[in-house]
């Protein structure tokens, strides 16, 4: 797992542009590299063809012209399809720690919650500008606000709307399941104690 802060009420950073409605996960993290046992090298297979031209050169897509990024930006439905969590992995291991987007698959965004990545959604408008603005701005700094929804770049804010389910597990702190069922180990095995149907070994 990459490092973050168990609080997370906002993230900054530079964006990248990611062209294109119903995106879907074997665009993000084609299924011929979901054979490996763990997550460790998704960064270097993130949206691998589209990257690529037909002599499997990198092409001029997004991912490589705003290489360093951590804001993605995105358009309709994006990560729909199967619900595989490699994709949004893939992402966080390439760097990205913020999406902002018109829409998401849900099992898409609940896996963002997952692993602490603030999904906000915007209207078609509003990130088409940012999109935009990112071109001519490509070290720019742009700051999701987890705690007020709001998306600042340049000069500009705007309203964008978060999860309230995501929006409470990231500021709260409890994105992380896996490491807040380990925190609480001893009242689960305290539970599991005064269970009637479970023998103690």
């Amino acid at each position: 797992m990459v490092d973050k802060p168990q609080h997370i009420t906002d993230v900054s950073g530079s964006g990248v542009p990611i062209y294109g409605d119903d995106i879907d996960t074997d665009q993000i993290l084609p299924a011929r590299f979901m054979k490996e046992v763990t997550f460790e090298n998704m960064a270097d297979y993130l949206f691998y063809d589209a990257r690529r031209d037909e002599d499997g050169e990198f092409s001029d897509h997004s991912l490589n012209r705003f290489e360093g990024a951590n804001i993605a930006v995105v358009n309709k439905n994006f990560g729909m399809g199967s619900s595989r969590e490699h994709a949004p992995q893939a992402m966080m291991r390439w760097g990205i720690d913020g999406i902002v987007g018109e829409s998401y698959a849900e099992i898409f965004r609940d896996n963002c919650k997952s692993l602490g990545i603030p999904a906000a959604t915007a209207d078609h408008e509003t990130v088409t500008e940012l999109q935009e603005w990112i071109e001519d701005n490509p070290d720019g700094d742009i700051e999701i606000d987890v705690e007020t929804e709001t998306v600042t770049y340049g000069d500009t804010t705007v309203d964008v709307e978060i999860d309230d389910a995501m929006q409470e597990a990231l500021v709260e702190g409890i994105w992380d399941t896996t490491s807040l069922m380990y925190s609480n180990m001893s009242k689960v095995e305290e539970t599991v104690a005064d269970l009637p149907y479970v023998e103690a070994e």
